[in-house]
This record gives C-alpha cells, sequence and structure tokens, in this order.
C-alpha cells in the first residue's frame, strides 16, 4: 500500500468525527476527544494567538501536559503561523532548583513572543519569564475563551518547530526545524512503518522529548489513527494497565526507550497477563537510549506466550538534529546483535550491540575515521547523516560541548558507530570514551555490561577521560547497594586495565541526569575534574 506525503496540517482540513485521541484520566477509564474537535480547538487556538500580537515566525512556547489544550497549542502555533516550542512542566523534574536552572536557559534560547500553559505550571513559569523579562504566560482556557476559530491557517512560518537536544553534554541547545525537515521525517517513518489510520497507535512518553512529540503525537494526528495517549506517571503507576490497552484496542505501534522495556519486566508478572493478547502489536519502536539485548529477550519470553512477535521490535537511531529517525529496522527483518571487526572497545558488552536499522527513505548514513574518509563493514567511526530530514541549524549559541554540529549537508552526530550490510550499530558517544592500547573503550559499553550484572539503569554512570594526566575510569553510584562496587571493579579494571579507577558514591538524585533520564556524562566528567562533583570519590575497591 502507498503511503501518502501528508502537510502537516492537512488533517484539519477533513477532520474525522470517529476516530481521535483518548487520554487516560486519573480513573482506569479514557476521554475521548475526535479529530473534528480537536481540529476547531486548534483553529481557535490560531486566532487566539493572533490576537494576542503573535505573528509569522514567533515562537510560541507550550508548557502543558500531553491534553487537547497541548494539542491545541502545538498545532494551533503552526496554523497561526509561529513556531511551537515544547518545554517540559515542572513535574518533570525532581527539584524546582534544578527545573529553573534548565528551563531558564531554554526559555532566554527559545525567546518566545508569548508562552501558553496549564494552571499547574503558571506560578512556576510566570516567575522564569518574569526574571527574563519575556511577556508573562497565559493559560490556555484563558487563551481561547470566546475566540472563535480561524476559517484556514495563517500563512507557515520559516521554522516548524524549535526543539532542543537532551542535553546530555552540557546545556540543551535549540534547533529549528523547516517545514519541510518535519514533513519530509514524519513521512519518512510512516511508509517505514507502513502506517495507516486503521492502526492504532499507544503513548506515554513525554511531549516536551522528541520522541513522544515527533515519534508518537505528530504521526499519530498527521496519519489520522486513533491514538492511546498516556501520562508518563500513568505508565509509572501501571504498565499493566498500558498492556491492558495494547490488549483490549488492538493497538499496532507504540514506542519507548529500553528504560521502558525494562521497567514493565520490573513490574509486570507472566500472571498478571492471563487473557490478554498481543498479536496486533506490529511496531515497538526503541530509541534515545542504548538497547539491552536481555531486555528484549526478556520481553519476548514474558509477551510471547500472548501471541507477541520479537520483530515487532524495531530499534532506531535518530536526534534532534535529524528532526527525530534517522534510521529504522524494517518490518518483519527481525533485531540482532553484534560486535564490531575493529577499532573496537574491549569490553564484553561490545558483542552484544543491539542494531538500529537501515536509513529511512531521504536519510544517508556513513560512517567515516577522524580525517573523515569512509570506513569498511565493521569497523568504528563518527556517523555522519545526511539527507531531507535536517535541522535548519542552532537557535543562539550552539556551543561545542557535544560534539555535534550541522553543516550545509551533513551531521555530524558524535556518535560512535559501524556499520554491517548497511545496518547502522551505534557504539556510545565519541566524547565518553577512552583509547586503550590503540582500541576505544565506550561509557555506554560498560554501563550495559553493569546492567547486565544487576546494576539497575539509571542508578550508574562511567565517565571516562584523562585526569591529571593519568587515563581514569570513575564509575558513578547513586545510593549504591551491596555488590555493585564489585561489579563496577571487575567491569572496569577488564576493560581499561592500567587506567586510575575510582568510585563516587552519590546520594538519591545525585546523578546528573537529563529531563529523559539520560546521564550528562560530560557534565559530571567536568566537575570530577575541578573537584566539584557532590558525593565521596576516592578508589575503586570491590566490596
Amino acid at each position: 500500500m502507498s503511503i501518502p506525503d501528508r502537510t502537516l496540517l492537512e488533517w484539519l482540513e477533513e477532520p474525522s468525527t470517529e476516530r481521535g485521541l483518548h487520554f487516560a484520566d486519573v480513573r482506569d477509564a479514557w476521554t475521548f476527544r475526535s479529530y473534528a474537535e480537536l481540529a476547531g480547538l486548534t483553529l481557535r487556538t490560531a486566532e487566539a494567538l493572533r490576537r494576542r500580537g503573535v505573528r509569522r515566525d514567533d515562537v510560541v512556547v507550550i508548557v502543558q501536559r500531553s491534553s487537547p489544550g497541548f494539542v491545541a497549542g502545538l498545532f494551533g502555533a503552526m496554523a497561526a503561523g509561529a513556531t511551537p516550542c515544547s518545554i517540559a512542566p515542572p513535574f518533570a523534574f525532581q527539584r524546582a532548583d534544578d527545573y529553573d536552572k534548565h528551563v531558564s536557559h531554554l526559555f532566554a534560547t527559545a525567546a518566545p513572543a508569548l508562552t501558553v500553559c496549564d494552571e499547574d505550571s503558571l506560578d512556576h513559569v510566570a516567575k522564569i519569564t518574569a526574571n527574563l523579562g519575556l511577556p508573562a504566560p497565559v493559560v490556555f482556557g484563558e487563551l481561547i475563551d470566546g475566540v472563535a476559530p480561524a476559517p484556514r491557517p495563517y500563512p507557515p512560518a520559516e521554522s516548524a518547530l524549535l526543539q532542543f537536544t537532551s542535553g546530555s553534554s552540557g546545556f540543551s541547545r535549540g534547533v529549528r526545524i523547516s517545514g519541510a525537515a518535519l514533513r519530509a521525517n514524519v513521512t519518512a517513518m510512516r511508509r517505514w512503518l507502513d502506517w495507516s489510520p486503521e492502526l492504532p497507535g499507544i503513548a506515554w512518553l513525554p511531549v516536551h522529548h522528541d520522541m513522544g512529540l515527533i515519534g508518537c503525537l505528530m504521526n499519530i494526528i498527521t496519519t489520522g489513527c486513533d491514538g492511546w495517549m498516556m501520562q508518563p506517571e500513568d505508565f509509572i503507576r501501571s504498565p499493566l494497565r498500558y498492556l491492558r490497552c495494547i490488549s483490549e484496542q488492538r493497538v499496532g505501534l507504540a514506542a519507548m526507550p529500553n528504560f521502558g522495556l525494562a521497567y514493565i519486566l520490573r513490574r509486570v508478572k507472566p500472571a498478571d497477563l492471563e487473557g490478554l493478547r498481543f498479536d496486533s502489536l506490529r511496531s515497538v519502536i526503541l530509541g534515545a537510549e542504548r538497547i539491552d539485548p536481555q531486555v528484549l529477550e526478556a520481553l519476548e519470553e514474558l509477551l510471547g506466550p500472548h501471541g507477541f512477535d520479537r520483530r515487532a521490535l524495531l530499534p532506531a537511531y535518530g536526534g534532534a538534529e535529524c528532526t527525530l529517525a534517522a534510521t529504522g529496522l524494517p518490518l518483519g527483518e527481525g533485531w540482532t546483535a553484534r560486535a564490531p571487526e575493529s577499532g573496537a572497545a574491549g569490553s564484553p558488552a561490545d558483542a552484544r550491540i543491539v542494531g538500529c536499522g537501515r536509513p529511512l527513505e531521504g536519510v544517508g548514513i556513513s560512517v567515516v575515521d577522524d580525517d573523515g574518509a569512509p570506513l569498511p563493514d565493521g569497523a568504528v567511526g563518527e556517523i555522519l547523516v545526511s539527507g531531507t530530514s535536517l535541522a535548519s541549524g542552532y537557535v543562539g549559541d550552539a556551543g561545542t560541548a557535544s560534539g555535534t554540529s550541522i553543516g550545509a549537508e551533513t551531521l555530524r552526530t558524535g556518535d560512535a558507530g559501524f556499520l554491517h550490510d548497511g545496518q547502522l550499530f551505534v557504539v556510545g558517544r565519541l566524547g565518553d570514551g577512552l583509547k586503550v592500547h590503540g582500541r576505544m573503550v565506550f561509557a555506554e559499553s560498560l554501563e550495559a555490561r553493569l546492567h547486565e550484572l544487576g546494576v539497575p539503569e539509571r542508578r550508574v554512570a562511567v565517565l571516562l577521560g584523562v585526569r591529571d594526566g593519568a587515563p581514569t575510569g570513575a564509575v558513578v553510584l547513586e545510593n549504591a547497594r551491596p555488590g555493585w562496587k564489585r561489579a563496577a571493579h571487575e567491569v572496569l579494571s577488564d576493560a581499561l586495565t592500567d587506567a586510575r579507577l575510582l568510585a563516587v558514591d552519590v546520594p538519591r538524585g545525585g546523578l546528573a541526569v537529563t529531563s529523559s533520564g539520560k546521564p550528562r556524562r560530560r557534565v559530571m566528567w567536568k566537575a570530577l575534574t575541578e573537584g566539584t562533583l557532590p558525593g565521596t570519590t576516592g578508589p575503586l575497591i570491590a566490596d
């Protein structure tokens, strides 16, 4: 079946009254909003924004949870000819001071003409905008009160979206996405997944994250299928509810990082799944972080007796500068894991790198050496991306810490990987590695090995570099349990041989992570070298 290329706002023209979005409520029930209702709300928002003085190419920041108001704010800003930018609400951060520091930078970079938020976020966001001298935020309900819908969308902005990188290497960077790039990426994903309106999707990822925003929400809406929308805390509270919805509603598409699958495995037991079926689930997009093959195997074991097909697991690779997706495993191929053939880290975990699929339509992938020369299959180098989905550029100070840069036609990702038979295998960040006896060791590989040995994700980070003139590996353990240091000593001493090994004990919440939970390794490394990393630092000795 041919999957058509649709504009981002085409769904507003003849919206369905039968299909739409189903939002999880506080009870074990769902609130339905048809696409016809959402279209009317979107055009009301577009007109309301124009009446508030928003003009073409202005930035409109949206600070809301996944909701009808968020949908209308996002697409309403586009329909007003403005550039929407989704920023996390305060609930996404454990500590208010972390939120203020992070979000103040985002607001300063975005410089919005208007900020639209929900009532729960208003007071907090108002303080931030006031400190920066930006216009005061407006609650969504007040924005559209008494406003009739615009008859049609206004001329589109040059940039269809302003989104931010994860900030794992420091401050998040603003990335401008053109309408052509966003349309090309959404269309490429739809064709990759063979996604049609008859195939329902489900999402729990936050809409301030590109995987939740573009990979889930935008794809669901522009495709015109039924979408079942949960908040992140809904999923955390009850992953079984998520699985029940997939079974009962015959959901075909889902997406999440590796930690989401691992969380399901921790919380859901085989007996909980009695009577459920997962044979409708044909695509589970996996991205945003390194994928653990043991988790994939365990998920197959849990859901397989209920009709789940392992070929539904679709690892993918991309990033904010790619709009979202650059590669994805084709339907029906089945995931594989392998080791690089040369230039690889010495960690046992490298034998289990999960492939992230093949380039999507309109995307080019290459792996090059330090001089930019293409490398043969199996050789580790820097991943370069080209094609129609690349971002237009950065907003404000692009910075250099991440190692990622957008050229005229090519994105230098700062990621290390290798190709095998046209499939991409991602090893880790180039700035998060250490050369040992001529071979690169990557922090992500060591962390993956620690997870295999029982150290939970999001409780450990490995930092690699040269400190005081000596090659150094440091393991940061959050609220360490017995046996964790023994596992860390085993893994690091084996992979790093003569390097100096350190352990940093931090309390709960002491591990520096991004809003999506990725470890901010280079931020922590910088603090370690400056002596400002919180916690207790000492030699890594097996406990």
